[in-house]
């Protein structure tokens, strides 16, 4: 292993700086032999004197000088690295990456992005959009530093922290002829985005009533997919299916133009423009309850920026359940 010459610089610094050795050594608290010993130390490990010590005020000798240079240009970085730091602490430089789904970052995270950018125009602001598997992927690598999901993530590797619960709804055209007979328990979308079906004096629908319309479904292995199935299952029926997609997004959107019935959270909801042809019902089942966490690794550095993401999303959300 090297030994480190420029350890104690500061001490030859002082020297070069007082020229005198008894000057430099009042000036660090230390006493004069002990001063001279650490330099004679640092010159030992050079293999050349640093100082002329004939003279006075003693001299830097040739190597002395070009040791100083160096010296200095540590010494100017480091104090830019304490700047950066400083900087960071007050959310003045940096950058920050936010993971998630298509939903999130297109109907949850826009408010939150735009006070967070308002607030910190500073850090640099990334979103990351890709499906759960992907993002988690780049969350376990580093690439992103929050990634907000529904999903349960593996507790073993991620920490996490709520931000808002959401609730699975049966979405129905309401051409469908299978109203008639739920019509008690049905909602518009207006009523969702002021979260009527969150009240508990609002029930839940009896789902066997629209065991024989057909279902629009996600693709398997995904956590909405698995809940839908659960949910259906408990209920005594098995879906119809009429076609199964990608993205939840879509699967709302086909339900409107009448292809099937589906089942599709309040996000999605909220997030669609309001349509007078859609009737929405309460689920009465566990699994139509679920959490949004935002996740990060396990023994990563907390930054203070996403901390402060954290404290504008948290706000930002308190404000529309308050206007709602």
């Amino acid at each position: 292993m090297k030994e480190n010459m420029f350890a104690n610089m500061d001490y030859v610094y002082e020297v070069y700086k007082e020229g005198s050795f008894s000057k430099a050594a009042a000036n660090l608290y230390i006493s004069q032999p002990a001063l001279s010993a650490t330099v004679k130390k640092i010159e030992k490990k050079i293999g050349m004197p640093l100082f002329d010590r004939s003279t006075v005020p003693v001299q830097l000798t040739e190597c002395g000088k070009k040791y100083m240079k160096t010296a200095e240009k540590i010494m100017d970085l480091e104090e830019d690295f304490q700047c950066y730091v400083g900087n960071l602490n007050e959310l003045r430089t940096g950058r920050l990456t936010i993971g998630g789904t298509y939903l999130f970052i297109s109907f949850v995270l826009p408010p939150i992005v735009k006070k967070f950018k308002e607030r910190f125009p500073k850090i640099k602001l990334n979103l990351v959009e890709a499906n759960t598997s992907q993002i988690e992927k780049k969350l376990f690598s580093g690439e992103i530093d929050l990634m907000m999901d529904n999903y349960p993530m593996d507790e073993e590797i991620y920490d996490k922290r709520f931000f808002m619960k959401e609730a699975l709804l049966l979405a129905v055209p309401a051409s469908f002829e299978s109203n008639k007979a739920a019509g008690a328990w049905g909602m518009t979308s207006e009523d969702i985005r002021q979260n009527v079906h969150l009240n508990p004096e609002v029930y839940g629908v009896a789902l066997k009533l629209f065991e024989n319309d057909p279902f629009l479904m996600l693709r398997s292995h995904n956590d909405t997919r698995e809940r839908v199935d659960a949910i259906c299952r408990r209920a005594g029926f098995t879906p119809k299916v009429a076609f199964k997609m990608d993205q939840i997004l879509s699967v709302l959107s086909y339900t409107e133009r009448e292809m099937g019935i589906s089942i599709v959270s309040d996000t999605v909801v909220k997030g669609f423009p309001y349509n007078r042809n859609m009737i929405y019902y309460k689920i009465d089942d566990p699994a139509a309850q679920r959490n949004v966490y935002f996740y990060y690794r396990k023994n990563k550095y907390f930054t203070k920026s996403m901390a402060e993401f954290m404290k504008v999303a948290v706000e930002e959300k308190a404000i529309i359940n308050k206007n709602i």
